[in-house]
């Protein structure tokens, strides 16, 4: 399965997306998230960035998502880690990868390792 990850505010979080990435077993992982998460890295560990812009409203922002994130994709569905990020953020990238279509199951790591809700 593939990893779409967003990584945006709040760097406590980007400790959930670096152990999702090392301790799922990922086709291809794909983190999206603004300018400054760039410099956002896992060690040993290769992923997609996808850069967009958190000032966009809602709707141009899915387009964006929408636009970047066509074609990216082998599987009908993916797995969704939401934990960074805020409530537009999560509506437009949900609905840019419903829109492709592609399905979504999310994803979290937890104590007892990476499930899916």
């Amino acid at each position: 399965m593939e990893l779409v990850a967003l990584l945006s505010t709040g760097k406590g979080t980007w400790g959930q997306v670096a152990g999702l990435i090392q301790k799922g077993e990922w086709e291809k992982v794909i983190v999206l998230g603004p300018a400054f998460a760039k410099e956002f890295t896992v060690q040993g560990e290769a992923f997609d960035f996808i850069e967009f812009d958190t000032d966009k409203p809602l709707i141009p922002l899915k387009k964006e998502l929408e636009k970047k994130l066509a074609g990216k994709f082998n599987n009908l569905e993916v797995a969704l880690s939401i934990a960074s990020g805020n409530g537009k953020e999560h509506m437009a990238l949900q609905s840019a990868l419903l829109s492709l279509p592609v399905g979504i199951r999310f994803t979290a790591l937890t104590k007892d390792g990476v499930i899916f809700l």
